[in-house]
């Protein structure tokens, strides 16, 4: 849950099987939010941007909505098209592309999305600009992005276990330069061209039922700790894992509530 990650495809490949299981958890609520901001009608247009495995995507296509979604991981996509394909909805396209340039034409949306993915773009202004371009006049944009990691229980109590198998490990700080800094997030949706612009957060608890799932369920859904885990290779994870999950054992209490906080940027296609 930071801006952290690189924008290439690797980290989201390695991480898309394990995303496309585990993410929900956290993550749902979040997408079902989204679409809360937004009035979608039967066969509405949206396009969902960095749409990951689709949770997003998938619950407006619930709605009634046609969706495109697009993301830098064509294993991601995959997931996507599938899930789509087991839920019978017929009105998801999905494809791999940059949503720094968006295979669209201008005006082609009545809503557009991306749900904790632009904030990881290396150029933000121009997947904001992307996005502005490709709605039409009236549309309105949603776009999320996480508060700072020492704000979120949920957090602390993640990196907390990853500081028992690696003493190096250490807690994102507020860093006032990303989307995490609402100032910021208002200012470069304004340069893009929306008007009406909000800056809203939004709480989500989550329960897990051991120390066990709790790490498994981050872990996995984590693209920068999937990464690490490829990196030191199977048998030094499994030595981290043992001792997060001994820490977490003692620090975490089945089933307490933990909190995550996002920001979402909210702003409006002139309408002429």
């Amino acid at each position: 849950m930071s801006e952290g990650t690189p924008v290439t495809a690797q980290p989201w490949d390695l991480v898309a099987e394990g995303y496309a299981e585990a993410a929900a958890t956290v993550l749902g609520p979040f997408a079902a939010h989204a679409l809360e901001y937004v009035g979608l009608e039967k066969d509405s247009e949206i396009v969902d941007v960095a749409a990951g495995t689709g949770l997003l995507s998938l619950a407006a296509a619930e709605l009634g909505a046609r969706v495109h979604a697009i993301d830098l991981s064509a294993p991601m996509i995959e997931h996507l098209t599938a899930a789509a394909e087991i839920s019978g909805h017929t009105t998801v396209t999905a494809q791999v592309g940059d949503g720094q340039d968006l295979p669209y034409e201008d005006a082609s949306f009545d809503a557009g999305f991306s749900l904790f993915g632009l904030m990881f773009f290396p150029d933000r202004p121009k997947g904001f600009a992307e996005l502005r371009r490709v709605l039409r006049p009236g549309a309105t944009a949603v776009v999320t992005a996480w508060a700072p990691a020492v704000d979120s229980s949920l957090m602390r109590a993640l990196f907390g276990a990853l500081t028992a198998g690696d003493p190096n490990a250490a807690l994102p700080q507020p860093d006032a330069r990303s989307l995490e800094n609402p100032a910021v997030f208002e200012a470069e949706m304004r340069a893009a061209g929306f008007d009406e612009v909000t800056i809203r957060s939004h709480t989500v608890e989550v329960c897990f039922p051991s120390a066990e799932a709790l790490w498994d369920t981050m872990t996995r859904s984590s693209a920068p700790l999937t990464v690490l885990r490829h990196e030191v290779g199977e048998e030094e994870w499994q030595r981290r894992t043992d001792a997060a999950v001994e820490r977490l054992t003692v620090t975490y209490r089945a089933n307490t509530p933990l909190h995550t906080t996002a920001l979402f940027g909210v702003g409006a296609v002139p309408a002429s």
